[in-house]
């Protein structure tokens, strides 16, 4: 049985500044509507808080609520409680949203396409945060949204790599100085946020280069984000957080926000806000510097003041 949080409120028709008020505050807590009046919550929900916060607010106006705990007599009440956060709808309409937005990958523009997926991705963020019982359709909904965002990433960019399943074995980073680092040229953010994290953290004097084929990729270089290479993506993992996790450097709190934050925007998954800026930033400096050293070394400065700033998030 689940433990639930019962709201009943008594509301003033006027003024209608504090009806307004809670409505809104319902509405963003997820609550659902056992009838006008008395709203219901699982007690675990994250936004649980914010429904006790709401008791004492509309208490502290004068008006009149009870926040209730408990839990349902019997199996009926239970699922009849459950009934009112079944987000089937809402995941059958983001399908088709997503069915939508795939038939449009051969002919949309790459700012066009990106957006369509970043307003996808908020949308799934958004249902699945008022999903208290996650079953098949959030899963399905979740998959969905990531195969378009890998088929969105092929259609862009043909070559990026496939995932392996390596191991991700320790590296020493004296062993890995003095280096010719490859990858492909025209890079993205995976590629320069690999490239800046060598820079900083493994390879005192490292040398880049560009490959127009990466099958031509030097033998004595170490290839990375591209199939075959020495550093690639592995599983669920980006080039970035391969490099990282490898050379030891996947526990250091900054450097754990970042690789969040690659992972996201070259493959998709949980929405973080500093996605969409990052994203700008970089399209900018590629349009702005075609040579791809002139590229990077405008990137180093970009993920310097990232990785200064998720640093100093506590």
């Amino acid at each position: 049985m689940t433990d639930w949080l019962v709201l009943t409120a008594t509301l003033p028709t006027n003024p209608s500044a504090l009806r307004v008020r809670v409505w809104r505050a319902l509405k963003a807590t997820g609550a659902g509507a056992l009838r006008d009046g008395v709203y219901v919550l699982p007690a675990s929900a994250p936004s649980a808080l914010a429904l006790r916060e709401l008791a004492t607010t509309i208490h502290e106006a004068g008006a009149d609520a009870h926040l209730l705990e408990l839990r349902a007599r019997d199996d009926a009440q239970e699922q009849v409680f459950r009934a009112l956060f079944d987000r089937s709808e809402l995941y059958v309409e983001l399908l088709q949203s997503v069915k939508d937005a795939r038939k449009g990958v051969g002919k949309a523009t790459e700012v066009e396409l990106h957006k369509a997926l970043r307003s996808l991705e908020q949308q799934l963020q958004q249902v699945q945060a008022s999903d208290f019982f996650p079953g098949k359709e959030s899963a399905r909904a979740t998959d969905a949204v990531t195969t378009l965002r890998r088929e969105i990433e092929l259609h862009l960019s043909p070559d990026e790599p496939s995932p392996t399943k390596a191991a991700v074995t320790s590296l020493s980073i004296e062993d890995y100085q003095g280096r010719t680092w490859a990858t492909r040229k025209r890079p993205w953010v995976d590629r320069l946020a690999t490239a800046w994290l060598v820079q900083r953290f493994v390879d005192r004097s490292p040398t880049f280069i560009w490959l127009s084929d990466a099958k031509k990729c030097p033998k004595s270089a170490l290839g990375y984000d591209f199939d075959g290479a020495t550093f690639t993506h592995v599983g669920d993992l980006v080039t970035f957080e391969v490099v990282a996790k490898r050379f030891g450097l996947d526990k250091e709190p900054g450097l754990a926000r970042l690789s969040q934050l690659v992972h996201y925007i070259d493959v998709g998954g949980i929405p973080l806000d500093e996605a969409p800026g990052v994203e700008m930033m970089v399209r900018g400096m590629q349009r702005k510097h075609p040579d791809d050293d002139q590229l990077l070394q405008a990137a180093f400065g970009l993920f310097d003041s990232i990785y200064a700033a998720l640093k100093a998030t506590p």
